[in-house]
C-alpha cells in the first residue's frame, strides 16, 4: 500500500473562517450545539462503512473511507480526553498527537469496517457527553497544543466539529 503524505497543515484557521472545501463555519456554532452536532456528524459513518469499497483507497495517496473512519473514532476519543483535561486544569497542555503515525501504528487500513462502525458511536458519545451540560466559565477554560496553538473548551469543540464535518466531505457522505 502506498504511503500517505503527512498532513502537517495547521488547520486552526478554520476557527476564523468557513472551510472552502466542506463549507463548515466554526464561528457559527454555539457551545450548546456541540454535543448534538458531534452525534450528527458521526452518524453517517455507519452507512459509509457499509459500502462494499469502504476499505479501498480512491487514490493510492488518499485514505480510504475506513481509514478516515478510524481517524474520526480516534479524534472523538482524543478530544473527549482533552476537554476533560481542560476542565480539570485551566491552561492544560496537550501531548503531541500525530494522526499519521497513529494511522500506521494502529493499522487503520486493516481494521474491520463492521467493528469500526460500532466503535464510532461509542467514541462520539464520549465526546458528546464531554460537552453536554457545560456552562458559564467552563467554556473559556484553556488548553495548549504541543505546537503552541491555544484553545478554549468552546474553540476546541468547534475545531473538532470541523474535523468531523470535513471527513464526511472527504468520503462524500
Amino acid at each position: 500500500m502506498s504511503e500517505i503524505a503527512s498532513d502537517d497543515k495547521d488547520w486552526t484557521w478554520t476557527l476564523e473562517r468557513e472551510c472552502p472545501d466542506c463549507g463548515f463555519d466554526a464561528g457559527a456554532v454555539g457551545g450548546a450545539e456541540i454535543a448534538s452536532l458531534v452525534m450528527a456528524y458521526t452518524t453517517p459513518w455507519k452507512d459509509v462503512l457499509a459500502r462494499p469499497d469502504a476499505a479501498i483507497r480512491p487514490e493510492p495517496t488518499t485514505w480510504s473511507p475506513l481509514e478516515y473512519a478510524c481517524h474520526v473514532r480516534d479524534v472523538c476519543d482524543l478530544f473527549a480526553a482533552r476537554v476533560q483535561l481542560m476542565r480539570d486544569e485551566d491552561g492544560a497542555r496537550f501531548a503531541n498527537w500525530d494522526q499519521d503515525v497513529t494511522a500506521v501504528q494502529s493499522r487503520y487500513a486493516e481494521q474491520s469496517p463492521a467493528v469500526v462502525a460500532v466503535e464510532i458511536p461509542v467514541a462520539a458519545a464520549r465526546l458528546s457527553e464531554a460537552y453536554a451540560g457545560l456552562s458559564g466559565s467552563e467554556w473559556e477554560r484553556r488548553g495548549l497544543r504541543s505546537n503552541g496553538s491555544e484553545f478554549t473548551v468552546l474553540t476546541l469543540g468547534r475545531y473538532g466539529l470541523h474535523d468531523l464535518a470535513h471527513h464526511l466531505w472527504d468520503v462524500r457522505a
